[in-house]
């Protein structure tokens, strides 16, 4: 879906939350929410297939199956996220509503000057990931994104921090040169971020994995990079918890091997250890899953009759 922000209200709720805190800006949202749920038949649709099952994978996460009340709910959680986004980068976030678990982990290759990539997810606020990274355990993070598709809202970021963009790298023409760029940076010990739970459209480097028990597209560029670089891979997640958010480091693989002969089978083990990690995840954190579309739906996939 093409990108719907609001430059001018994104900036008016921000100033209320400034001005007059998280309930009176709760309140305002209630409504952004609303039309948003009401309006975008899609945004419905894939919020509930997503919530129905998760449900059905994990019963009892839901006091019943999710409907229209859960839906809202997850859009809203969507919604005050993107408020922690700008507080995150602007650097309004309080710090002591954030934990760590397992930074020991990055820690210790940092001191060791090894670098590696982190495989992340369209879920929670990754943002406080590359902020908190920066000032506790001093890591130099590379993020790769894809920004066609959300063009105003990255400018509303990078006004909030003119540097916070110096570490984000375009991929969306990925060739021989970024590869070595970035293999010169997980050489002298920085870390490389891709997403791992979105295919590119109308790529056809995917695998098929089994996510909340139905089969599902996965993209396999964070494996081959990882391969390429000769690299650990960690699961780099930052979810909601009762007080704030818990950031979690899970290696996933010390290394990533991809035997030419067991290429492909290689390739669907990685995707479904990632897939198993994600459904750990949004078990503990059921709302916050952020796909708003036809996940387990790849239409510009078909074959051609």
């Amino acid at each position: 879906m093409g990108e719907t922000t609001f430059v001018a209200g994104v900036w008016l709720l921000y100033a209320v939350h400034r001005l007059f805190g998280r309930p009176l800006f709760r309140l305002l949202l209630l409504p952004v929410v609303a039309v948003q749920w009401c309006s975008n038949a899609r945004l419905r649709a894939a919020s509930l297939q997503y919530l129905q099952r998760l449900h059905a994978a994990r019963p009892g996460l839901f006091p019943r199956t999710p409907g229209w009340r859960e839906g809202l709910r997850h859009v809203g959680l969507f919604a005050e996220t993107l408020l922690d986004k700008l507080l995150a980068i602007a650097g309004r976030y309080p710090w002591e509503r954030v934990s760590e678990c397992d930074l020991e982990r990055v820690e210790r290759a940092r001191r060791e000057g090894q670098g590696g990539v982190f495989i992340t997810a369209h879920m929670g606020c990754l943002e406080l990931c590359r902020v908190i990274g920066q000032q506790k355990a001093r890591l130099d993070v590379t993020v790769l994104v894809h920004t066609r598709h959300a063009q105003a809202f990255n400018r509303i970021l990078k006004r909030l921090d003119p540097q916070s963009a110096l570490k984000l790298l375009e991929v969306s023409d990925f060739g021989p040169a970024t590869a070595v760029q970035l293999q010169q940076i997980v050489a002298a010990g920085g870390w490389v971020a891709i997403a791992g739970d979105r295919v590119p459209l109308h790529s056809q480097q995917v695998v098929t994995v089994n996510f909340l028990g139905h089969p599902a597209p996965l993209p396999v560029g964070p494996y081959v990079l990882a391969s390429l670089l000769r690299c650990p891979l960690v699961l780099l997640s930052c979810l909601h918890t009762r007080t704030g958010y818990e950031i979690r480091f899970e290696t996933l693989a010390e290394r990533v091997e991809l035997p030419r002969a067991q290429r492909a089978a290689a390739l669907a083990r990685h995707a479904q250890i990632y897939a198993d990690a994600l459904q750990r995840r949004v078990s503990e954190s059921p709302y916050d899953w952020f796909n708003f579309f036809a996940f387990w739906d790849r239409p510009d996939a078909m074959p051609s009759a």
